[in-house]
């Protein structure tokens, strides 16, 4: 799983119609030892996550049997929980 930051929206008038009304997220991703700022990706969002929070997202095979996404879309990354607080122990 990704750890990362909801950074905006997508809207797509436009798409593959397996993806007809799932809500589309920007997330950057987080180091989770030191917060830095890495790539971003696009993820489905089952559960309501917003801008600025931080959230937990799977990706891959694992991604498409998350949520709603019984069917067959194109479904790569998925949002599947915001997170309350990360503990990182150093020097392990």
């Amino acid at each position: 799983m990704i750890v990362g930051r909801v950074v905006g929206n997508v809207w797509a008038t436009r798409k593959e119609e397996g993806l007809s009304g799932m809500k589309l997220m920007v997330v950057r991703r987080l180091d989770a030892c030191t917060n830095e700022e890495l790539d971003t990706l696009v993820a489905v969002d089952f559960i309501g996550a917003g801008i600025g929070e931080r959230v937990l997202v799977a990706t891959g095979s694992s991604a498409r049997n998350a949520g709603d996404t019984t069917c067959k879309a194109p479904v790569d990354a998925t949002i599947v929980g915001i997170i309350d607080e990360v503990e990182v122990q150093e020097g392990v």
